[in-house]
């Protein structure tokens, strides 16, 4: 899909993957079913990863785990999809849905990560839960869009940054208005 995903017809998918526009339609209707697809396997290893933060004992640890994996680790080309199905998403209602449902997903799950980081007092009891979700959540989407764009892209230097501002809002040292 070197055109981008909206420039791309079934047959330019089916040629990218090896494989005859007919194999290709007999497991994807259409374009969005694809995404589909792909979101799909995301909501699963979302889940696998929130299980992993909650499971982990030390959000922060399991947080740099985790966003190690993705900004150092995968490949320059999964963000490179993901910022296309993003792109996507502002053209195809079904789209967006999809999108809004991981974000959803992530949000919880963050949520969750956070509330039993206060009850285990890693974190304090009055630390604003949505604040740290929508400040992590604003952070990691920046850097996976950089991740997708910049060829130079320093992850180990955005990791560094990232894990400092998202500890300091864990730690409730930075809170809104504040």
């Amino acid at each position: 899909m070197r055109a981008g995903f909206h420039a791309s017809s079934m047959q330019d998918v089916a040629a990218e993957a090896g494989m005859s526009p007919g194999n290709l339609y007999r497991y994807f209707p259409s374009k969005e079913a694809i995404v589909a697809g792909l979101c799909a396997c995301d909501q699963e290893e979302l889940a696998s990863n929130v299980q992993t933060l909650v499971a982990c004992g030390n959000p922060l640890a399991g947080i740099e785990m985790l966003l190690r994996q993705h900004l150092v680790e995968e490949p320059r080309e999964r963000f490179q999809m993901i910022v296309e199905i993003w792109a996507e998403a502002t053209r195809k209602p079904e789209i967006a849905n999809l999108c809004s449902g991981i974000d959803g997903h992530v949000r919880g799950g963050l949520a969750q990560v956070i509330e039993a980081a206060k009850r285990s007092g890693l974190a304090p009891a009055d630390v604003d839960t949505d604040f740290v979700v929508r400040t992590m959540m604003t952070i990691v989407i920046g850097l996976f869009k950089r991740r997708a764009h910049e060829a130079d892209f320093n992850g180990d230097a955005e990791l560094a940054m990232a894990l400092a501002v998202i500890k300091a809002a864990i730690e409730g040292r930075i809170r809104p208005g504040v």
